[in-house]
């Protein structure tokens, strides 16, 4: 679990929801707040790199698609 891969991939995705948590606190953008906090505490339960990049994916996604 503690591969280079899974580490940097894990910081990316953690980086980009408190950039998306930031941005819905101040904005007032509810899926931006929520797919922030989704990204930052998604990787805590994920152990696989493959399932990992694609809910980051996802979650990262989450604020361009849906709008409340």
């Amino acid at each position: 679990m503690s591969s280079t891969a899974f580490l940097l991939w894990t910081v990316l995705f953690s980086s980009l929801g408190m950039g998306y948590f930031v941005y819905g606190k101040k904005q007032g953008k509810a899926s931006a707040l929520l797919g922030g906090a989704a990204l930052m505490v998604y990787p805590y339960m994920v152990s696989n790199v493959l399932l990992l990049v694609l809910l980051g994916a996802a979650f990262a996604a989450v604020p361009f698609f849906l709008e409340f």
